[in-house]
Order: structure tokens, then sequence, then C-alpha cells
């Protein structure tokens, strides 16, 4: 028995073939218009925004929850896992029906197609001659065999007989159906050409539609050419309901939904608990974690059972009792030590005052002593003169140890202070062979600070800056924008190696321990001058580079108490040797001294060049016209080596590096 191919409905078994619809031309321009920058894109965007604001709260509970995740991935995959094991079942069920369905239409269309058989056999052909009378006679015959054939069907199955005539047309003449079966929509057209041009039997699943308003229901048929008594032929078909089968089918898919809907909530809740057990102490960890480092170190986490969180808890607080003692140890260890250096600065001083009125009436008797003694005398001087330095810069850390150092301030111009750590610092320069230069001080720079504090800072930095000068000249410049003023000192003399800036504000410290200290330096006076920047709530940092010289800058909020956001001067100098390089790398993206000059921006690179007797030129920085200095905005963040230039200049200074090697006073790191 052969078979015709099935009808294109939604439950039938037969393949559909589709293709794939591509992106159209007017598709493509779309996208190119939004990566031109069409005014569309715009819009496009803002309104990703508008729809991307509302899931930012559960965008940011999904990274931090990662029991949701676990709980939301346990949940998808099983929904996945049950998604497929029901369209497995349900295609095997199906499939299952429909064989069960063919076989039993199969059979009982086979008996009815040999009963018409038989019966047109043992029917006597009516009498000849008259065309229209034949033709009568075979309609009643099939209307006798219709009713027969589908007495025994007791509504499993319908019956229809059609002219063979009608076959390339509607069946409008000539049609006998059983059970009021339309057979013109019930019966496809294709499958009544294969029956009229086969001499075997076809079927295909169709809809069966009804003449008495009933609704159409899914079915099959099954038909055959066949001849009646008189001998014509005509188009005998059997048609089976699958209500039953579609019925059964349903309940299997709406069991099957149950089913799977309650095993992925049973699913999830069981992954909910698994992973709230390990969750749980993992969050009680990471919160007393927490306050252990907001310093309540008496906080314990709470080990009940044996498992492995338990031994995790256990281990935690052996961990955080451990690191309890240490501390306490250390900062017993630390209080020793500040109120031993305490205790032996204000002890010194005592025995010191007796030794330095001793040393004065000798050194001023040295006139009458030999050379040997005389020079003796004026070595015990500077040493006395050192010693009492030592003792003063003790004294000094000790206060700030102890946290007793305090800060008066009040509203100073930096020029000033400048003017009078330089005024002590020249006849040092002149004595090295070079000079102080001062720039950017044209306008106040005014601030609130502690006059003392920021004059000590400044005499550290300018006197280590002619000490490593190497007779070179030195640079202060002054600059204030925003809410911050900064004072930078350049030299131009050994530098900092890498890591070296890292390391300068540690105590004691030395770049270069050979060197000899002309000026009786204690080692001490940078670990000074950055406290003294902490306490004004501002920053002390520190770049160079090997043979390129070095670069200090303090930065001081113009208000006390006031955050910092920048730093008005770039920590890296433009005159740089990398900022050189790159210069004459992109000889377009800089500007030249002059065309940089005339944009008012305050630059350092590409100078004019100034000799002095006969050492090196150096660059001679430009006066900063004051309208140059009203543009600069403060970005630079903290310690970041970020650079803050004119906005006229800042497109062509965005893409420069920050320094290599520089200080962040913020966060501990040191300069020279």
């Amino acid at each position: 028995m052969s078979k015709g191919s099935s009808a294109p409905e939604a439950g039938d078994r037969g393949v559909r073939s589709g293709r794939a619809v591509g992106p159209g031309r007017g598709g493509s321009r779309f996208g190119r218009l939004l990566q031109d920058g069409a005014p569309g894109g715009s819009a496009l965007r803002l309104l990703a925004r508008w729809v991307r604001r509302p899931l930012l709260p559960a965008v940011r509970l999904w990274r931090r929850n990662i029991q949701l995740r676990v709980v939301a991935g346990t949940l998808l995959m099983s929904l996945g896992v049950v998604l497929l094991l029901g369209l497995v079942v349900i295609g095997q069920v199906r499939n299952g029906l429909l064989d069960a369905k063919e076989q039993a239409a199969q059979s009982q269309a086979a008996g009815g197609f040999s009963a018409a058989q038989d019966k047109a056999a043992t029917t006597p052909a009516g009498p000849g001659g008259q065309e229209g009378g034949r033709a009568g006679s075979s309609l009643t015959w099939r209307s006798t065999l219709v009713e027969q054939l589908a007495s025994g069907g007791q509504s499993a199955f319908n019956v229809v007989a059609l002219s063979l005539e009608d076959s390339d047309g509607p069946a409008s003449r000539g049609a006998r159906a059983s059970g009021e079966v339309d057979p013109a929509t019930s019966i496809p057209a294709d499958l009544r050409h294969s029956v009229a041009q086969g001499a075997g039997t076809f079927q295909t699943y169709t809809r069966v539609h009804y003449t008495n308003g009933k609704g159409s229901e899914p079915g099959l048929v099954v038909g055959k050419r066949l001849n009646d008594a008189e001998g014509t032929q005509y188009e005998l078909y059997y048609l089976f309901p699958l209500t039953q089968e579609e019925d059964s089918l349903t309940l299997v898919k709406g069991t099957l939904a149950t089913a799977g809907l309650f095993v992925v909530v049973l699913l999830g809740a069981i992954a909910w608990l698994v992973v709230r057990q390990i969750v749980t102490p993992v969050r009680m960890a990471a919160g007393v974690a927490e306050r252990l480092s907001a310093g309540r170190l008496q906080e314990r986490m709470k080990v009940t059972g044996e498992d492995d969180i338990a031994r995790l808890g256990e281990a935690f607080n052996k961990m955080a009792q451990n690191l309890q003692l240490k501390i306490q140890q250390l900062e017993e260890l630390s209080r020793m030590q500040r109120r031993f250096v305490s205790d032996v600065s204000h002890e010194l001083r005592t025995p010191l005052t007796t030794v330095r009125m001793a040393a004065d009436v000798i050194h001023e008797a040295r006139v009458d002593f030999d050379p040997v003694t005389a020079r003796s005398a004026e070595l015990l001087g500077d040493q006395l003169d050192r010693f009492e330095s030592l003792l003063s810069d003790l004294l000094e850390i000790s206060r700030f140890d102890a946290g007793a150092a305090a800060l008066e301030a009040e509203p100073i111009d930096l020029r000033q202070v400048v003017r009078r750590v330089i005024g002590g610092a020249e006849p040092l320069a002149e004595r090295k062979g070079g000079r102080i230069v001062v720039v950017g001080d044209e306008q106040p720079v005014v601030a609130e600070a502690d006059a003392r504090r920021v004059e000590r800072v400044l005499r550290n930095l300018v006197v280590n800056a002619v000490e490593h000068g190497e007779g070179k000249d030195v640079i202060v410049r002054l600059a204030s924008a925003g809410g911050a003023v900064a004072v930078a000192v350049r030299d131009y003399g050994v530098g900092l190696k890498p890591g070296e800036a890292t390391r300068v504000f540690n105590r004691f410290w030395r770049a270069d321990p050979a060197r000899a200290r002309t000026t009786g330096g204690t080692g001490l006076g940078l670990s000074i001058a950055v406290e003294d920047a902490r306490l004004h709530g501002g920053w002390l940092q520190a770049w160079g580079e090997p043979g390129g010289g070095s670069q200090f800058r303090l930065t001081l909020p113009r208000t006390a108490d006031e955050p910092l956001r920048g730093s008005p001067i770039p920590l890296e100098p433009e005159d740089s040797r990398r900022n050189r390089e790159q210069a004459k790398a992109r000889p377009g993206t800089r500007g030249q001294a002059q065309g940089e000059t005339r944009q008012g921006a305050a630059r350092h690179v590409s100078l004019p060049v100034q000799p002095v007797g006969d050492r090196p030129a150096l660059p001679v920085p430009p006066r900063v016209p004051p309208a140059a200095r009203a543009t600069v905005d403060p970005t630079a963040l903290p310690g970041s080596g970020a650079r803050v230039v004119a906005r006229a200049a800042a497109e062509a200074d965005s893409g420069e590096a920050m320094a290599s090697t520089h200080a962040e006073g913020e966060d501990g790191t040191r300069g020279r």
C-alpha cells in the first residue's frame, strides 16, 4: 500500500522546509547610518539608556548575590532539561498514537474497499441503452453502499463516495457522504488527484468539516478508486477523526507541563537550600572581616558542627586572634618606641645645653689656639648644630607619632613663604654655582595653612634640590586653580632611579649614601615634610628620572578641611626626557614653544634656552599669562601623576602618559 503526501497541518508528521531571510538593503543602510553617527543613533542611545536605568538595581543584585546566580542557573538548566525531555516524550507519544491509528484505519479501509468490490460484483447491471438511466442507477447504488459501509462505524469513521469525473474540480456532482461530512473541504485536492491517477490506496491527514455547523476536527483520510455495479469508476474515501488521539496528546502535554514545572520549582528550592548552607557562613566571614578591618579586633565567627565550614570558621577565628595579638604587640612596641624617642630627646636637652655653652666658649677663644685645636673647635660647633637639629626633628616626629601635632591655619600668601625660603637658600645655591628661579608669582597664591610648617616643607624641598642639582638652576613653580594651590620644586641633577620615588620619604633614607651632606641634614626632613602635608590635608609627591633631575610637588587645599580633587601643576614636568621624545615622535600633537605661548597655555617643553655662564644651557620657563592660569582646572587624581593643563591645550595633551616614577602622598608612597 502506497502513501500520499501529508497536508501541511500543525500536528502533521511531515517535515516543513523554509529558508532564512537575510538582512535587506534597508537594514544595511540603517546600520551604516548608526555607525556614521546619524541623528537616529543618539535617539537609540537615549532609548537604550532609558530602558537600562530601571534594570540597574537588578543587575547590581545579580552581580553581588552568588546565591541568586546559582539558583537562577539551576532553574534555567532544569527548565532546559525538562523542555527537552518533554519534547522527546510528546514526540514519542504522538508517533505511537498516530501509528496505531494508521494501522487501524488501513485495516478498516481495506475491509470496506473489499466489501465495496464484492457488492459491485454481485449486483446485476441495470437496463442499458439510456445514459441517464445508467447514471441514476450508479448514484443510487453508491448511496446505498455509503450507508451500508458507514453503518458499522458507530461514529468511528465516515464514508464518502465521489464521481471520478469531479477529480479535477470540487466534488459537487454525484457526491455521497455519511455523517453530514462536507466532501468539498474535507477531501484534499492533491489526494483526489493521486486516487484518480493511481490504482492503489492513498492516505493523508486533513481536517474534517461538516455541513451541520459542527466544528472541524483533525482526521485521517484513506481513499481508493473502484468500479460500481455498472462498471463506472468512482472514488471511495474513509475519514477517521483524530479527536480521541488529540485529547490523549493534550492530556499528556498537560501532565508533562505540570510535572515539569513542579520538578523545576523543586530543584530551585533544593539549590537555594544547598547554596544557603554554603553562602551563609561565607557572608558571616565577610561581615566579620569587614568589622576586623574597621578596627574591631574582638570580632569572631560563630562555629557550629565539625564539617568543612566549621573548620573554616575555626581557622578564621584563629587567624583573627593571632592578628589581634600581633597588632597589640606592635602597638605596644610602637608606644614604647615613641615614648623612648620622646624621653631621650627631652633628656638630651639639658646636657646638650651645657655642652653648647662650653662649645661656644671654646669657639670664641679659638683664635688663641693652635690651628689644629681651632679647627677642632669649629667642627665641634658644626656637629653640635647638627645634633640640635636632629633632636628637634626627633621631637617633631614623636609629636606626629603621638598624634599631638596641631595645625595653626590662617590665610597666607605662599609667595611670601617662597621668598623667605629662597632668601635663606640662595647662599647655598651660589656656593653650588646655580640659581633659584621662581615661576608663577605674578598673582597672589593664597591658602589657609600653617606658615611655619609650609615654610619648613619648602625649605627641605629647595635645599634638597640645590644639594642634588649639581650646580644647575632650580625652578620653583607656583600655581592656583579651583580649590587647590601647589608649589613644585624642579632640579636638573642626578634625579631618581626607578623605584626610589617610593622610598624617598622614608626616615633616614638617602638616595646616595656616599654623598656628603654639606648642610648637615638629619635624614628626617622629608619624613617631617610629608607629615606636615598630610596634616594640612594635602599631598607631597615626587617624580624623577636618572640623569634628568627630579620634581617635588606640594599641593594644599585653598580652604582648610576642603578635600583635594586635583593639583594645578602636573607631577611630571613637561621638559622630562620622555615628554621630549614624545614631542619629537609626534611633532604635530604637542606644538612648538611659540605656538603654545600664543595659546596662553602653561607649558614647559620646547622652551627658550638661556645659557648661564659656562654651565649647560637650561630651559627657562616662560611667564604664564593670568588668562591662562585662570582657565586651569585641577583634575589630576591623588598620586596618579595625571596632567592638568589649560583648557586650550587640553586636547593636545590628552594622549600624554603619566610619570613613570612618582610618589603618592596620600597612600604612603615616598619622595627623596
